[in-house]
């Protein structure tokens, strides 16, 4: 059973059915994909702190590329499909060069290193003037000028998943045609467990023995953890965060080849960028420091409208970047929730209750990972359940289009705290 129809839950869901489990998703929402799947921002991009998380992604790159082979088939629904932009991640102190390129070369990522010369060439109307740290655009410094020039790594194949609700209901129409079934608005309230996990108990009196259960509940993910008892292990702790991405009007000459335009990874002012068809852009925020962070005590909690101070905030550090941008005066956009662990890195494992496992903490950046989480989650069920320690011989996980071996205790709910990561939805 899988707990949660996201796009990683559908993932799961998918694989397991694959290699002929008998699969049942439950999700409180009336719709596949309808939680915090459905407010991201879909980027893919191969700029990680960890070997395993960039060689993840460019695993993934290659399904997102070749949706239908990787789904099995053409939903007639409609399929969603990648957006290759490109990505610019430009230099900051925080997440230097030397953090993730040696990943990038040991994965094979085609990648570029920009000057800040060839960075405004490629980026036509980008300010490339280095404003670090980030600071609120009330802070009287905000307007400081540049104190230097930022260059950029620049990853050609990266780009956007174009309607990642539709992606979910790709992955569970792929694993319904796998015999998966999917259980919409119900809740589960109750995790029966002895020896290990025995049934999942749902608010509409329902329930369904299941041996083996995955919780990929999203930011409701601690509260299903609570209802199973599982936790007292973990070395990772996760905590749901309220965010807000803006959606504004593309300045003239974003797009020069008639394409959506580079995508921008921009944490010296604390925000990413990326095109959206129609020329739209789309802005989301880094987490600086100078902002406040909204934690949430319950993911239910989150208020479900934009608001004027983020977007004001995320638009005016765009227009920092590009000068011709317009910062509209109301407040257009969209708001989840992350499921944001101590590192920002998932967390992909068994738990110490036998057959509950979790597909959880994913922090906002595991979106694009989704198609290789369902395949990591299904090797590290088959190997416990077959009678393997995963705590002391952790899956070596072999990727089917790069050839990678990912190590998949990079990923474990006992880890240490990855020290290397930048603390904020980047990895």
């Amino acid at each position: 059973m899988v707990i949660g129809a996201g796009v990683v839950g559908s993932s799961i869901a998918l694989e397991l059915a694959r290699g002929g489990r008998q699969v049942v998703v439950v999700d409180k929402a009336g719709g596949v994909g309808h939680g915090s799947t459905s407010a991201s921002s879909a980027v893919v991009r191969f700029n990680f702190s960890t070997r395993a998380g960039v060689a993840a992604a460019w695993e993934s790159r290659f399904a997102w590329e070749a949706w239908a082979d990787h789904l099995g088939g053409e939903d007639p629904a409609g399929m969603t499909r990648y957006v290759r932009t490109g990505l610019a991640f430009l230099d900051v102190a925080v997440a230097p060069r030397s953090m993730f390129v040696p990943h990038l070369e040991r994965a094979g990522v085609p990648f570029e290193e920009w000057d800040a010369a060839t960075l405004a060439q490629r980026i036509p109307g980008i300010d490339v003037g280095r404003y670090w740290p980030p600071k609120p655009i009330a802070d009287e410094r905000f307007f400081d000028e540049a104190e230097g020039t930022v260059g950029a790594v620049h990853t050609p194949d990266a780009g956007y998943v174009s309607d990642p609700q539709l992606a979910a209901r790709n992955l569970a129409w792929a694993a319904e045609r796998h015999g998966a079934r999917f259980l919409l608005r119900r809740a589960v309230t109750a995790i029966e467990r002895g020896a290990r996990v025995r049934a999942v108990l749902l608010d509409d009196g329902t329930r369904i023995d299941a041996d083996v259960v995955v919780n990929a509940a999203g930011p409701w993910s601690s509260a299903i953890n609570r209802l199973a008892g599982v936790g007292s292990d973990f070395t990772i702790s996760l905590t749901p965060m309220r965010q807000e991405v803006a959606h504004v009007r593309a300045p003239a000459g974003r797009h020069p080849e008639g394409g959506e335009g580079i995508s921008v990874a921009d944490m010296d002012l604390g925000i990413y960028l990326r095109g959206e068809v129609g020329g739209g852009l789309l802005i989301g925020g880094t987490e600086p420091e100078c902002d406040p962070f909204q934690w949430l005590e319950c993911p239910d909690d989150a208020h479900p409208n934009p608001t004027m101070e983020v977007f004001e905030a995320q638009a005016v550090r765009a227009a920092r970047r590009l000068p011709e941008l317009r910062v509209p005066h109301r407040a257009r956009g969209v708001v989840g929730v992350y499921d944001v662990a101590d590192d920002w890195t998932p967390v992909y494992d068994r738990t110490d209750l036998p057959g509950f496992y979790v597909a959880i903490g994913t922090s906002g950046n595991q979106f694009k990972n989704a198609p290789v989480v369902g395949r990591f989650m299904t090797a590290i069920i088959d190997r416990v359940e077959g009678g393997g320690d995963h705590d002391t011989d952790p899956v070596q996980f072999v990727a089917e289009r790069t050839g990678a071996v990912i190590d998949l205790a990079a990923f474990s709910r006992r880890r240490a705290v990855n020290t290397d990561s930048s603390r904020t939805v980047m990895g």
